[in-house]
């Protein structure tokens, strides 16, 4: 078989079971057209995971410095009276810190991000929908 037989079936073959088809506004001025929704955003899910990653970083804010002064007193006090452990101890309470503070970063990120996702995500719909309904668009589509 050639290349371009090969071609002709393959394409042939791969829309076999392929069809279109467009959505519309539904003449009542209704939400959107056709059949069942592919993509959705739950507004509760949205909420509830920004609510938990809002939580978060209450908690780890408070939680997360509990043991600062002590291992930074420990560090110093040891690192004077000649231990090495000293040093050892302040580097880990630094990594902490740097840790502590992406993860808080993240957390914010996450809250703040879904946040927005969800507002944005209303006002989209709505602008998408005032646009269909006063577009003459729907006139061709029906």
């Amino acid at each position: 078989m050639s290349f371009d037989q090969e071609w002709v079936s393959t394409r042939s073959a791969s829309t076999v079971n392929v069809s279109m088809r467009l959505n519309q506004v539904e003449p009542s001025g209704g939400g959107g057209g056709g059949g069942g929704a592919d993509l959705g955003v739950n507004q509760d899910q949205l909420g509830a995971l920004g609510s938990a990653a809002f939580k978060l970083h209450g908690q780890l804010s408070a939680d997360g410095k509990h043991a600062e002064a002590s291992t930074t007193e420990a560090g110093t006090t040891m690192t004077v009276n000649g231990f090495q452990t000293g040093a050892a101890i302040g580097t880990v309470q630094k990594t902490w810190t740097s840790q502590l503070k992406t993860l808080l970063d993240a957390c914010a990120h996450i809250s703040n991000h879904l946040d927005y996702t969800s507002a944005s995500h209303v006002n989209e719909e709505k602008d998408i929908q005032t646009a269909f309904r006063t577009s003459q668009i729907t006139e061709f589509l029906k």
